[in-house]
């Protein structure tokens, strides 16, 4: 087929079909590190909530739904967030089909080719392919242990002013548990983002999957709760917290915002029947144990890699996350983690090389000596061997 008839953003991909990564995909004696997929003996029992969505509520779950979403879910989920400090009725909600379908809408709604957006250095590398697919300019911002740095991000927008280059449209962040890093910004920082953002009349978009995937420490104000002007938009997902297969997730944001996504969302609305069986689940005791034992199985998890890696990584560095599925590593500065990752693969262990979660695009620009280890699906002694494979990979690479 020739490319001419493509759009441009489909004429440069790629015609292969993605390799195998999906641990069902997988032989049995590799060790899935790369994506963030649930723990399965975490996956939650919803027969009781799904037999009440398919009987007592028939006539709803298997209609049409309403595009903005089921009202007593939109509903339930404005409390939450209310309980965590914003100020929302259902009718700031727009129920999606998972966070990077909320995404994609929020780009349809802001960005016109070439229009820049920032992002942090890392960021989350499933994110960097929706931004690209738009034309976007990506302006990469460093960051430390407490998230994005601001006073770089200020710099930056401030060069851009004087050269007279338009303004970023929006600012996207993970500021719980960042995606790859782990980082959590402190109070602090997130009002100085959301101030910066307000003056300069930059959209925050805050990723939030793994919010109440906390194991210790004091919960923070999210950067939603701290929107006072209807700046941010807030993506939240069941995919870490419940279970990926539901692709239920959700926007908050502005009503006249939402009103335009609703008529950009063009499916037909997300499943009423997930969304019921959604709502049933979350109003029950059921849905506050769950938390509390993903919660507690995670922590875990995090523990076994945090001790497995310095046992037999010592040279590696890394933060110790309050929360989240990762960890991330920063090796020898000669130590180059595509390398160590494709080594790896080949010792049965799959994990994903740092370079893939910066924007510039592997370019010569980008740090190689990162890696992201996910703890979330392997078991605690899969962790222990999956480590002990990666260090025999790293004495390889490394010399």
């Amino acid at each position: 087929m020739s490319e001419i008839r493509l759009a441009r953003r489909a004429a440069k991909l790629s015609t292969n079909f993605p390799a195998p990564h999906f641990p069902s995909e997988l032989g049995p004696d590799v060790i899935p590190f790369d994506s963030g997929f649930a723990a399965p003996q975490l996956l939650p029992d919803l027969t009781e909530f799904a037999h009440a969505a398919l009987n007592t509520h028939r006539a709803e779950t298997l209609q049409y739904s309403p595009t903005h979403g089921q009202p007593e879910l939109r509903g339930w989920l404005a409390g939450l967030m209310n309980e965590d400090g914003c100020a929302l009725t259902p009718d700031h909600l727009l129920i999606v089909n998972g966070a990077k379908h909320g995404l994609e809408l929020i780009c349809k709604l802001l960005l016109d080719e070439g229009d820049a957006i920032v992002v942090t250095a890392p960021t989350y590398f499933t994110a960097i392919p929706i931004f690209r697919s738009f034309g976007v300019e990506f302006i990469e911002i460093g960051q430390d242990d407490d998230g994005i740095d601001i006073a770089a991000l200020e710099v930056v927008l401030a060069q851009r002013v004087a050269q007279g280059q338009a303004l970023p449209k929006l600012i996207y962040n993970v500021a719980d548990f960042h995606n790859p890093t782990g980082a959590t910004m402190p109070i602090e920082r997130r009002k100085a983002l959301i101030d910066l953002a307000e003056r300069l009349g930059i959209f925050v978009v805050e990723d939030t999957p793994y919010r109440r995937v906390r194991f210790e420490g004091e919960t923070i104000a999210s950067l939603k709760a701290l929107d006072l002007t209807g700046n941010v938009f807030h993506l939240g997902t069941f995919s870490k917290l419940v279970a990926p297969g539901l692709r239920i997730g959700w926007v908050a944001a502005d009503t006249a915002l939402i009103a335009r996504l609703i008529q950009l969302k063009a499916d037909g609305g997300s499943s009423p029947l997930v969304q019921r069986i959604i709502y049933e689940f979350g109003r029950s005791p059921a849905f506050a144990a769950h938390i509390e034992r993903v919660q507690s199985v995670y922590r875990e998890r995090r523990d076994r890699i945090v001790a497995a890696v310095r046992r037999e990584l010592p040279d590696a560095v890394l933060a110790v996350p309050e929360g989240g599925y990762y960890v991330w590593l920063t090796l020898p500065a000669q130590v180059d983690g595509d390398a160590l990752a494709a080594d790896a693969a080949a010792r049965g262990v799959n994990l994903i090389p740092g370079s893939k979660f910066f924007a510039s695009g592997g370019d010569t620009t980008t740090p190689r000596n990162h890696i992201r280890l996910s703890y979330s699906y392997a078991t605690p002694e899969q962790i222990d061997e999956g480590v002990r494979r990666l260090a025999i990979s790293y004495r390889t690479i490394a010399g």
